[in-house]
């Protein structure tokens, strides 16, 4: 694929905030964007220069899109592997591809391949029984975090047993297949949000201190409190990935740091991230221009942090709460979603200050 000149179009899957703000970053470097989603009224449709509302397995529909466009993408992982492969039957180039979707959407084959990768992770197992849960739960001390392998987000389809007792509830969850991570002795919580091109420039923003409540991601700070050693082996692990999956575009990999500064590896995301929605407030070039520039085979921006950060999630009413409440060095991102439910990203805000 030769590099997109301004003026080209670039499909879009999926309609969510991620997709929004690639749409608008895309629209100042002289790109069109086509969402192509299911749901009317999307995010990202709201600033896109044109929208398809189809269903993912509507293969017609997918064709005609994809005739339509210079190059697709994704904004989130649960696209169906299928419908990528009706996209590139169709002669489009996917980015980042197939092998990205088929490794992130199951958290069993994802840990997997994170260690083929060399890259550590909890201890865990496949869960498809009762029995196998009372199994796996005996050979990790009778403790751990039951999760569905695919589908969850934001602490949604996960449960912790901290003993038998925690039993009670999980049928609803072994209705699908399982998988159980033993539980991690961490300090805090890093994240690596790296952008790959076809010909293999990477280029990684600082990895910032995540903050989650109830699985839900609520803050970012930088600098982070980790050493420059274990910020290098972060980023090195974050390569190894890329380069493993043939990437590109921005993905991202979350990490425990344990009290000895090691690195425990718990997911990645195939997309832009929640964690790197600092960027574009604190670096010459954001996650999502970064994002752009690498699906367009063009060169990737500088990833220097300018200042120091701490963004933090909106979620339901807050946003409704914010204009009355920010200061003016604050920047405000809203999500053009229409209803602020309970635990729903409704936007966020980065306070920056100049460096040290």
């Amino acid at each position: 694929m030769s590099r997109l000149a301004p003026g080209a179009v670039i499909g879009m899957l999926g309609g969510g905030q991620l997709g929004r703000l690639m749409a608008i970053e895309a629209a100042k470097l002289g790109f069109r964007v086509h969402t192509y989603c299911p749901e009317t009224n999307a995010p990202a449709a709201q600033v896109s220069s044109k929208t398809v509302f189809g269903a993912y397995d509507d293969a017609e529909k997918l064709k005609a899109f994809a005739a339509e466009c210079d190059v697709i993408s994704y904004e989130f992982e649960n696209v169906p592997a299928a419908c990528v492969d009706i996209l590139e039957q169709a002669g489009q180039n996917v980015r980042p591809g197939r092998l990205a979707l088929e490794k992130s959407q199951d958290r069993l084959i994802e840990k997997t391949f994170l260690r083929a990768c060399g890259i550590p992770t909890v201890e865990f197992a496949q869960v498809d029984s009762p029995e196998d849960l009372k199994s796996a739960l005996n050979a990790f001390g009778g403790q751990g975090v039951l999760k569905r392998r695919r589908d969850g987000y934001d602490g949604k389809g996960q449960k912790v047993l901290r003993s038998e007792a925690d039993l009670d509830g999980t049928e609803g969850l072994l209705d699908a297949p399982c998988i159980l991570e033993a539980f991690c002795p961490f300090e805090l919580e890093v994240s690596v949000v790296l952008a790959r091109t076809s010909a293999g420039e990477t280029r990684a923003f600082d990895p910032p201190h995540n903050e989650h409540e109830a699985g839900i991601l609520r803050r970012c700070h930088l600098p982070a409190p980790i050493s420059e050693e274990t910020a290098r082996n972060a980023v090195a692990a974050t390569k190894a990935l890329a380069d493993a999956l043939a990437y590109v575009g921005v993905l991202a990999l979350e990490f425990f740091v344990l009290k000895d500064g090691h690195l425990i590896a718990n997911e990645f995301a195939p997309r832009v991230h929640n964690s790197g929605h600092w960027t574009p407030e604190a670096c010459m070039t954001g996650q999502f221009e970064q994002h752009v520039r690498a699906i367009a085979d063009w060169p990737l921006g500088p990833a220097d942090r300018l200042f120091d950060v701490e963004m933090h999630n909106l979620l339901g009413e807050e946003v409704l709460e914010l204009p009355r409440t920010i200061s003016g060095d604050a920047r405000f991102v809203a999500y053009g979603k229409s209803e602020p439910r309970p635990g729903r990203k409704m936007g966020h805000v980065t306070y920056r200050k100049l460096r040290n």
